[in-house]
């Protein structure tokens, strides 16, 4: 697919079309009226589009204070290996640079098996020994 077909933006996408990805990529998803309220909760986003659909995001949650976190990168699997997640991951870290304070901490949760994407963009792994590993509780 031509570049020029794709289209980003820093608004957030709607929560049918949000759900829909993170369906399209195997992620569970709570009531329409929770990820409404997730969405409006977040600080920043980055969508991508063809024409009307949501073929990506990513976005950047937290306290806007001293943490921040990456959550909810995503390309849908028939646009996935065209760069697209690197772009959206380029985006962030502007808005990171530009918003995060000296001294605050931004992490994220990578899917299994994407830690080196991240490592690519900047984050480095926990891996338990300086400050010990990442952990998680799911409701």
């Amino acid at each position: 697919m031509p570049e020029s077909h794709i289209s980003f933006t820093h608004r957030a996408p709607s929560a049918s079309d949000f759900a829909s990805l993170r369906a399209l990529v195997g992620w569970t998803n709570p009531a329409l009226p929770i990820i409404q309220d997730s969405i409006s909760s977040s600080l920043f986003w980055v969508s991508v589009y063809v024409q009307d659909k949501l073929i990506g995001c990513g976005r950047v949650i937290g306290d806007g204070a001293m943490y921040f976190y990456v959550q909810d990168v995503i390309v849908h699997p028939n646009y996935q290996h065209m760069g697209l997640a690197s772009k959206i991951m380029e985006s962030i870290n502007q808005y990171i640079a530009a918003n995060c304070p000296s001294g605050s901490t931004v992490g994220l949760f990578a899917a299994k098996g994407k830690e080196a994407f991240y490592l690519k963009h900047g984050f480095e792994l926990r891996n338990g020994q300086d400050l010990g590993l990442g952990m998680c509780k799911f409701i």
